[in-house]
C-alpha cells in the first residue's frame, strides 16, 4: 500500500526535576495528493517534531493541520505533491464476520508496513482506556500493536473502512478502529 506511511513524533515532557523528550511511533495514510495524512491524535498531540516516512523511502517533516481529541483523529500535512491516496469504503456496510486487514508501523519495525488479517468481531463498541472513552468503534481480531495507531483498517477490496485506534493491554486478539473521519467535511469512511 504505497499510501500507508510510518510516523514518528517527538514531544517534550516536563518532569518533577527535569524535562525530557519522548518519542513515539505510529502510522497514517495519505488522503490527498498534496500531502494531507490521517493519523491518531494521541500520536501527534503536543508534538515538537513529526516525521513521516513514505513507502518509497522519502522522509518529510509534518505539521498538524487539524485534530479532534474526542475521536482521536488528526490530519497532518507534509510538503509533497502527486502522492498516491487511499480509497475509502463505507464502514456502515461492515458486518460482524467480514474479513479486514490492519496495516501499519507495528512495533516500529524497520522496513515496509506490517499487514495482519482478521475479522470484524463487533460493531459500535464503547471502550474506556487511560486516554479516554471512545464510542462507536469497530472491534477486530486483526492484530493491532503499538505503532499501528493511525493506520488503516482495510476491507478485502483494499478500501479503508476504519482507523486503528486502540488496544486493551490485558487482552489478546482484540483491537479497535475508528469508523469515520471527523472534521474533514464530506469525508466519512
Amino acid at each position: 500500500m504505497p499510501w500507508v506511511v510510518s510516523i514518528s513524533a517527538e514531544s517534550q515532557l516536563t518532569g518533577l526535576f527535569y524535562d525530557f523528550n519522548e518519542k513515539v511511533a505510529g502510522s497514517g495514510f495519505v488522503i490527498r495528493t498534496d500531502g494531507h495524512i490521517v493519523t491518531s491524535q494521541h500520536l501527534v498531540q503536543d508534538s515538537t517534531e513529526i516525521k513521516v516516512y513514505l513507502s518509497d523511502g522519502k522522509t518529510y517533516d509534518a505539521s498538524v493541520v487539524g485534530q479532534d481529541e474526542l475521536s482521536d483523529l488528526a490530519v497532518i500535512k507534509i510538503d509533497a505533491e502527486g502522492l498516491p491516496t487511499a480509497t475509502f469504503g463505507n464502514s456502515d456496510d461492515l458486518r460482524v464476520g467480514d474479513w479486514v486487514l490492519s496495516v501499519g508501523n507495528a512495533l516500529a519495525l524497520k522496513g515496509s508496513p506490517t499487514v495482519t488479517l482478521g475479522i470484524v468481531s463487533g460493531l459500535d463498541r464503547t471502550i474506556t482506556i487511560e486516554s479516554g472513552t471512545y464510542y462507536g468503534l469497530i472491534q477486530t481480531d486483526a492484530a493491532i500493536n503499538k505503532g499501528n495507531s493511525g493506520g488503516p483498517l482495510i476491507n478485502l477490496q483494499g478500501e479503508v473502512v476504519g482507523i486503528n485506534t486502540a488496544i486493551i493491554k490485558e487482552s489478546q486478539g482484540i483491537g479497535f478502529a475508528e469508523p469515520g473521519i471527523v472534521g474533514i467535511p464530506g469525508l466519512r469512511i
